[in-house]
């Protein structure tokens, strides 16, 4: 392990490198083109098996060990957010409207300098190691299930991953054993009434004024019909209904997300909402369309593979802390592979606590302190050298 530790620390720089250089030109959900290129000419380098178009734009790369033993897989995202970057770094993005404001850039970065290596110690390892690299997880529905049925953890035995994490310092990792992050689902609904002039009501059925209705009774799902020592959250992100002032509205649209952990309060909740809206509606006497788009499950983390990377973290060098959370509302398309294989994933802090303010992610200003990224490779690959140590 300390030989993996200083090699690590010696592709610092490249890994940080890696980074920006993909920050620069970040690509899109479903719209991957260079970024995959980038990834698979990197690891065709190192002499890894290569499969490109996995699932549509993934790439996944195999190491094989200079030993017989079992398959760990890796996992890291590569797409990017339809968000126009607002920081002043030297590397920030060239592309209009489009950044890397979620980490990852820098996902990417942490996994191909580690691919490389692990593939210098390959001799020694005893099995193989999987790197799949995954498209458009910020977009339903995902590239995690169409990458899986395309044979990405065909004779894969466990599966790591990690998120880096800016709300954390840098130097703590969290965790949590069960449900780490939510199941998120989201929903439309269109409200058709009969529009009319603002001086005479009585002659309209005003879909603004039920719309306003639905939002708040829409509220007493969770506050009233959820049990409180459950987790549930319903939002209304949207709410559309453009006119003149003096003119009131025949149609409004509202859109919204659901978050859950439980499978049967994600079925419940979407029962409400629609039994709700049939009844709201019912009352102002018009019609509706109602549209609920499940998302990404309930990211679950099996017990025992989850502690046996935190107890390896905490002797990782610059790991200060390593804290089990609390669960995250936040989706995340990990969620599939979990259902297929065991495995774990973890949050790496990336906080710098020097700066004057951290940006959340999905934030025009987000940004991490790299030293970050050489924590979740010296993670990941001990995780990876031990258990197939281990289980060889």
């Amino acid at each position: 392990m300390e030989k993996l530790y200083t090699l690590l620390d010696q592709a610092y720089d490249e890994m940080v490198e890696v980074r920006r250089y993909l920050h620069q030109y970040p690509e899109l959900s479903f719209e991957e083109v260079e970024t995959p290129k980038y990834i698979a000419e990197y690891h065709k380098k190192l002499g890894h098996e290569v499969r490109v178009g996995v699932g549509g734009r993934g790439v996944v790369a195999t190491l094989r060990g200079g030993k017989p033993g079992q398959t760990v897989a890796l996992r890291a995202d590569f797409d990017a957010l339809p968000i126009h970057e607002e920081t002043d770094l030297p590397f920030k993005s060239t592309v209009d409207g489009v950044m890397h404001a979620c980490g990852h850039d820098s996902h990417t970065a942490t996994l191909l300098v580690l691919a490389k290596v692990l593939n210098s110690m390959k001799e020694e390892i005893s099995g193989n190691v999987v790197f799949i690299h995954q498209h458009a997880e910020e977009v339903l529905p995902g590239g995690a299930i169409a990458m899986i049925e395309d044979g990405c953890l065909d004779g894969v035995d466990v599966i790591f991953g990690q998120h880096i994490w800016s709300p954390t310092p840098v130097g703590t990792i969290e965790y949590r054993t069960g449900p780490l992050m939510a199941a998120a689902d989201f929903f439309k609904v269109k409200i058709q009434g009969r529009g009319g002039h603002g001086s005479q009501p009585h002659m309209t059925k005003d879909s603004v004024v039920i719309g306003s209705q639905l939002v708040s009774n829409l509220q007493q799902i969770v506050s009233r019909r959820v049990d409180p020592l459950d987790s549930a959250v319903l939002s209304i992100g949207s709410f559309e209904a453009k006119n003149a002032p003096n003119v009131i509205a025949d149609t409004a649209k509202l859109a919204g997300t659901v978050r859950t952990f439980k499978e049967s309060t994600r079925e419940y909740v979407e029962q409400e909402i629609e039994r709700i809206i049939k009844g709201t509606c019912m009352t102002g006497d018009v019609e509706y369309t109602f549209e609920y788009q499940k998302g990404y499950s309930a990211v679950i983390n099996p017990k025992e593979e989850i502690e046996f990377v935190m107890d390896l973290a905490k002797s990782v060098p610059g790991v200060t802390a390593v804290n089990e959370c609390e669960p995250q509302m936040g989706g995340e398309d990990f969620c599939y592979y979990l259902q297929h294989v065991k495995g774990a994933f973890f949050f790496t802090g990336a906080q710098n606590p020097e700066w004057e303010t951290t940006y959340p992610h999905h934030h025009p200003k987000f940004n991490i302190d790299e030293k970050g990224m050489l924590i979740a490779a010296k993670t990941l690959g001990v995780a990876t050298l031990t258990y197939l140590e281990k289980n060889k």
